[in-house]
């Protein structure tokens, strides 16, 4: 799987009666067998306020998680990546929602932020980021 893109952004209200304004999105787009396909993540904005709950290694921490040159990766750049890493089947999915803190920090849990720290800086020098293994991804087990 070749990953292309990961994103987040805020969304914002369509109708003064909506409430997308508590909600954010976070996209991957990547390829998979030849075929371009993007999983669309929303959840509560929140989350962003507390994301050092779901990344122990964050504790503490602000956005940006981390600089790629001149870009800063924030937490809404993660989620769809490390939702995907975390269940490959989501592959095959266009969209989740995800509505309680619980479901978004089992994603987070024993992924190693670090790590993916890889995955955008091959998009920045290479275009795109080959995924060979999520396991590659996870934290080593402590034993």
């Amino acid at each position: 799987m070749r990953i292309i893109n990961c994103r987040g952004y805020e969304l914002v209200k369509a109708q003064p009666n909506t409430s997308e304004d508590f909600f954010n999105r976070s996209e991957v787009t990547f390829e998979d067998d030849g075929q371009k396909k993007t999983l669309h993540v929303l959840y509560i904005r929140y989350y962003d306020e507390t994301f050092a709950e779901f990344i122990p290694a964050m504790s503490g921490e602000a956005d940006p998680i981390f600089d790629i040159g001149e870009k800063q990766i924030t937490f809404k750049d993660l989620v769809a990546i490390v939702c995907l890493i975390k269940n490959p089947s989501f592959r095959q999915r266009k969209r989740i929602y995800i509505n309680t803190k619980e479901e978004l920090a089992g994603y987070f849990e024993g992924v190693n932020i670090s790590k993916i720290r890889e995955i955008f800086e091959g998009m920045q020098e290479q275009g795109d980021y080959k995924l060979t293994s999520p396991l590659h991804f996870l934290a080593e087990p402590t034993s």
